[in-house]
């Protein structure tokens, strides 16, 4: 059998399943869809307004966050980092690049239960402080680290 045909008879079959399944009510897009988008956060300009967008009054340092990053970036465009939050209740990491355009770089939200871990690749500018935010238990907690780069990734 031709496999090109083959793969368009599997996709169709999909799509129909899937269109059975959200006519029949068995799902719901509403459901698919991610958490909701805080336009706000993410358009602030500086640091500070996009922690405010957040709903972020204050942080304290933590040891209990592990947030790997490199020292020297070659290129700013694709900027691996890792975060590991060790506190308990642990409910959305997020992250911030001080000195780019729109500094909050990513949020993440977690169910109960789910390990607060992320790895991402972020595209930064210039050379900036990098903070990671953890909410845990209505307190703010945070960590940062001092990113170089060596070729900006931001129009730089």
């Amino acid at each position: 059998m031709n496999s090109l045909r083959r793969t368009m008879l599997k996709r169709a079959g999909g799509a129909m399943l899937a269109t059975l399944g959200v006519a029949s009510g068995l799902l719901h897009a509403k459901h698919a869809f991610a958490a909701t988008w805080n336009s706000g956060a993410f358009e602030a300009k500086t640091a500070p307004d996009a922690l405010k967008q957040l709903g972020v009054p204050a942080t304290t340092d933590s040891s209990d966050i592990s947030f790997k990053a490199p020292d020297i970036a070659e290129n700013g465009a694709v900027v691996p980092f890792e975060v590991t939050s060790r506190i308990r209740g642990t409910q959305s990491i997020a992250i911030v690049v001080d000195k780019n355009p729109q500094p909050l770089a990513a949020s993440f939200t977690f169910a109960n239960g789910a390990e607060p871990t992320v790895n991402l690749r972020l595209k930064i500018g210039q050379s900036s402080n990098v903070r990671a935010i953890v909410q845990a238990n209505g307190k703010y907690y945070a960590t940062a680290r001092q990113v170089k780069v060596t070729i900006g990734g931001c129009g730089g």
